[in-house]
């Protein structure tokens, strides 16, 4: 049952990866200091989103 349920949710990602866009807008995002700051799409790019409530 794992290997089934396993397989399934790897053919959802590679169906999901495939159905992406191909070109996409740069993503601009504001820092803790008010400055924008953009995330170019030509090359995959991770960032951390960290939030704090005070």
């Amino acid at each position: 049952m794992k290997l089934k349920m396993m397989l399934l949710l790897v053919a959802a990602a590679v169906f999901l990866t495939a159905c992406g866009q191909d070109n996409l807008e740069s993503t601009t995002l504001m820092d803790h200091n008010k400055n924008e700051v953009t995330f170019p799409q030509d090359k995959p790019t991770l960032f951390f989103f960290i939030t704090s409530y005070t």
